[in-house]
């Protein structure tokens, strides 16, 4: 389980008195806790590991968004503080995709739904998230769909 593995090297990263690991790896639990509290109510809860994968897919985009925006502002060491919390992210996160293999499970779920214009978009994405979401990063595989059906 990613959930166990993220408390373990919580805790080799506190024993090697790397602070900024621990600090990266604290808030990573911090925000699976948050989402399992949000979760408490619900109906319906997803398997664990597809959680934390969800929750590590956010931050993750957080980050990138936020080194966007600060190197935009001249903020370098802000950026690089954000960089090397998304590097103790994305060890956590599966092996994404290849834009190849992206392209051809695209290729196949329009097949099989017979998709031929834009207008299907929203099928063929909820299809490619259904089969593919924990190994895709949704907002480029989003771009693909739509030259696929251009």
């Amino acid at each position: 389980m990613i959930r166990e593995t993220i408390k373990n090297e919580t805790i080799a990263a506190l024993k090697a008195g790397d602070r900024a690991r621990t600090h990266a790896l604290r808030l990573i639990a911090a925000k699976l806790k948050d989402r399992d509290i949000e979760l408490r109510t619900a109906s319906q809860k997803p398997e664990d590991d597809a959680l934390v994968v969800d929750v590590l897919m956010k931050m993750a985009k957080q980050r990138r968004e936020s080194i966007q925006m600060f190197e935009s502002g001249g903020r370098t060491e802000l950026a690089a503080q954000e960089q090397a919390e998304l590097a103790v992210i994305e060890e956590f996160l599966p092996q994404q995709m290849s834009e190849e293999k992206t392209r051809a499970a695209i290729d196949t779920i329009k097949a099989e739904l017979g998709a031929s214009s834009v207008k299907d978009m929203g099928r063929v994405m909820a299809e490619l998230k259904a089969r593919h979401g924990t190994a895709l990063d949704m907002s480029k595989a989003s771009a693909l769909v739509k030259a696929a059906l251009a």
